[in-house]
C-alpha cells in the first residue's frame, strides 16, 4: 500500500451525508450534553484515582498533578470545542483525524480509543467493586470471600500480606457484574441512559461538596507535610514521589477527565451540536477540575497519604478520623454514582465503534447495526460489555489506570496536532467556534500531552506498543481494504479501465 492510500482523507461532504441518514434520536440538550460530561470526570478520578496517585507517586502534592492535567485538558479540550462545531458527528477524536489527517492516522486514533474507553470503563469497574465490598463491611457483613471479589494478581497479593494461603482461583466477580447491569442500560435506549445518567450526577455533585464541606473541618496540616514528598525508588526499580512521580501522578489521573472527550461522542444524538457540544465540553472541564483540586487537597489533609486505600481512598480518608457515618454515606454515593461513569464510557465507545463501521473500517453487520425498537448499535454494545466484564474481573486497578490515561493522552495530542493542519489546508471552512491564538493552544496541548506520555512507566509503555503492533495488523489485513474510500477508488478504476 503506497503512503498516498494510507494519508487519504474523509471528504467533508461525507459527514454531512453520515449526519443526515443517522438513525439514532437527537434527544439531548447542552445540560444534559454537560451532565454526561461531569458524570465521567466526576468519580472516576475523584473516587478512584486519588488513592492510586497519592498513595504512590504524588502525595499531598497531589493537587499539583490534577492542575497539571487540566492544563493538559484545558488545551485540548478547545480544540475538541472548534472540530465538534465543524464536524458535529458521532466518533470523536476518530472522526476528527479522518477528514484531516488520513486513514491510517484516524484508524489509530480509534483504536487508541478503544483503549481508553474500554480499560477505563475496566478501571471504574474495579474500584466500584472495592467501594461495594467496603458497603458490605460497614453494613455488618464482612465474611465475603477474598478470591471473589480480587482479580488473581491482588489477591495473590493481599493473600501473602496477610500471611495467608494464596488462592488457586479468584475473580472479581462484583466489577464483572456490574458491566453487564450497565450494559442492559445502554441497550435499552440513549433517552432511559441519559435519564439514568442525570440523577446520578446530581447525586455525585452533592457526594463531592459534602466531602470538601465536611472533611475539610477534619483537615490536619501536618499530613501536607512535606508537600512534596522525597523520590525514592522501590526494590523492583519503580520510583515514588518528587517531582518527577508529580508528573507521572498527572499522566495517571488524566484519566479523569476524559468525561469531555465523551461528549464529543454524542453530536449525533444532540439537539443542536454546534452550539452545544462546544458548551459542554469547556463546561464540564472547567467546572470538574475545579472539584478535583478541592478533593485532593481535602483528602491528603484528613489522612496521610500512605494510609489512603488504592480501590476507596475517599471512603478510607473519612474512616481515619473516625466518621464512620460520613463514610457510610461517601460508599453508598460512590456505589450509585461510579455506575454513571461506566456508562458513559461505554456509550461513547459503541459510538466510536458505530462510526468506524459506517466508514467501513469495521464490519458493518456488527458494529453498525442498530436496534430497531431502541435505535441503539446494541450488538457493539453487548460485545464490549463482554469483553469489558472479562476485563475487569482479572485485572488489576493500577494497571488498567495506566493503560487508560496513555490511550487518551495520545489522543489528545493527535487532535491538538490535527486542527492545526486543518486550520492550514482548509482556512476558509466554516467554524462556529474558533479557538484564539489557535498555533500557542495547539503546541501547548501537544507539548503536555507528550510530556505527560513519557511521565508513564516502561511497562505502560510496553503494552501500548503491543496494542498499537495490533492495531496496525487489523488495518492492513481488514480496515484498509475494506474502508469506503478504498471501494470508491477501486469504482472509479474500474469504471476508467473500461472507459466509462
Amino acid at each position: 500500500m503506497n503512503l498516498a492510500k494510507l494519508l487519504r482523507r474523509k471528504p467533508l461532504e461525507s459527514y454531512n451525508n453520515d449526519i443526515k441518514t443517522s438513525e439514532l434520536r437527537r434527544t439531548l440538550g447542552k445540560w444534559e450534553l454537560t451532565a454526561i460530561g461531569v458524570g465521567a470526570v466526576i468519580g472516576g478520578g475523584i473516587f478512584v484515582l486519588t488513592g492510586v496517585a497519592a498513595n504512590q507517586y504524588a502525595g499531598p502534592a497531589l493537587a499539583l498533578s490534577f492542575v497539571l492535567a487540566g492544563l493538559g485538558c484545558l488545551f485540548a479540550a478547545f480544540c475538541y470545542a472548534e472540530f465538534a462545531s465543524i464536524l458535529p458527528v458521532s466518533g470523536s477524536a476518530y472522526a476528527y483525524s479522518y477528514g484531516t489527517m488520513g486513514e491510517f492516522f484516524a484508524w489509530f486514533i480509534g483504536w487508541n480509543l478503544i483503549l481508553e474507553y474500554m480499560m477505563g470503563a475496566t478501571t471504574v469497574a474495579v474500584s466500584w467493586s472495592r467501594y461495594f465490598v467496603k458497603l458490605l463491611h460497614l453494613s455488618g457483613i464482612h465474611h465475603v470471600p477474598a478470591w471473589l471479589v480480587n482479580d488473581p494478581v491482588t489477591a495473590k497479593e493481599e493473600a501473602l500480606r496477610a500471611g495467608v494461603e494464596v488462592p488457586a482461583f479468584s475473580v472479581n466477580l462484583p466489577a464483572a457484574l456490574i458491566v453487564w447491569v450497565v450494559t442492559y442500560i445502554l441497550v435499552k435506549g440513549i433517552r432511559e441512559s441519559a435519564k439514568t445518567n442525570n440523577i446520578i450526577v446530581s447525586l455525585k455533585v452533592a457526594a463531592v461538596l459534602f466531602v470538601v464541606i465536611v472533611g475539610v473541618l477534619y483537615i490536619n496540616p501536618a499530613n501536607w507535610q512535606p508537600f512534596i514528598p522525597e523520590r525514592v525508588i522501590d526494590a523492583s526499580g519503580t520510583g515514588h514521589y518528587g517531582l518527577s512521580g508529580v508528573l507521572t501522578a498527572a499522566g495517571i489521573v488524566f484519566f479523569a477527565f476524559i468525561g469531555f472527550d465523551a461528549v464529543s461522542t454524542q453530536s449525533q444524538e444532540a439537539v443542536n451540536p454546534v452550539k452545544d457540544i462546544p458548551f459542554a465540553i469547556i463546561t464540564s472541564l472547567v467546572v470538574c477540575t475545579g472539584l478535583y483540586i478541592l478533593v485532593s487537597l481535602t483528602l491528603t489533609g484528613m489522612a496521610n497519604y500512605k494510609d489512603l486505600d488504592l480501590g476507596a481512598p475517599v471512603a478510607s480518608a473519612f474512616s481515619s478520623v473516625g466518621l464512620n457515618w460520613a463514610s457510610l454515606l461517601v460508599t453508598i454515593a460512590a456505589v450509585i454514582g461510579l455506575i454513571s461513569v461506566m456508562l458513559v464510557m461505554l456509550l461513547s465507545q459503541t459510538r466510536i465503534f458505530l462510526n468506524m463501521a459506517q466508514d467501513g473500517l469495521l464490519p458493518r453487520k456488527l458494529f453498525a447495526a442498530v436496534h430497531p425498537r431502541f435505535k441503539t448499535p446494541w450488538k457493539s454494545t453487548i460485545l464490549l460489555g463482554a469483553v469489558a466484564s472479562f476485563v475487569a474481573a482479572v485485572t488489576p486497578i493500577e494497571k488498567a489506570t495506566k493503560m487508560t490515561s496513555i490511550g487518551t493522552l495520545f489522543a489528545f495530542a493527535m487532535i491538538c496536532a490535527a486542527v492545526l493542519v486543518l486550520r492550514k489546508k482548509q482556512p476558509d471552512l466554516h467554524r462556529p467556534y474558533k479557538v484564539k491564538y489557535l498555533p500557542l493552544v495547539a503546541g501547548l496541548g501537544l507539548g503536555f500531552n507528550m510530556l505527560l506520555m513519557f511521565s508513564l512507566d516502561k511497562s505502560t509503555w510496553l503494552r501500548l506498543l503491543v496494542w498499537s503492533i495490533a492495531g496496525i495488523a487489523v488495518y492492513f489485513l481488514y480496515s484498509a481494504k475494506n474502508s469506503n474510500l478504498n471501494r470508491v477508488e477501486k469504482n472509479n478504476q474500474s469504471q476508467d479501465n473500461y472507459g466509462l
